[in-house]
């Protein structure tokens, strides 16, 4: 895969959440996908952060959803090589701070 695909993805998965189209943004994940978020360690503290495969990304986005409909990410930089790619975003979210987020897919 070449850094051109993987961008493609990257706007993929922001088309995908942006929309709250759960099964469009999951189809971008392998069946055993990890991932790490500050805020699941938070509201979900004895997964330390993490979770592993498509039900729990599912739940935690769905989750993530309901709780805040007016969820947005707006995308402010790329980095791509062969294998990944860095993400830099502004994230909005309807009655509180713009936040800035780094992500690495």
């Amino acid at each position: 895969m070449n850094n051109t695909d993987i961008l493609a993805i990257a706007n993929k998965w922001f088309d995908a959440f942006n929309e709250h189209d759960l099964e469009k943004l999951l189809a971008l994940y392998d069946n055993n996908a990890e991932h790490y978020s500050p805020k699941l360690k938070v509201r979900a503290p004895e997964t330390k952060g993490f979770i592993k495969g498509k039900e729990s990304l599912r739940n935690w986005w769905k989750d993530s959803f309901d709780r805040l409909p007016s969820l947005k990410y707006s995308p402010t930089q790329f980095i791509a090589d062969d294998t990944k790619v860095f993400m830099q975003y502004t994230r909005y979210v309807n009655d509180e701070e713009d936040l800035t987020v780094g992500e690495v897919l």
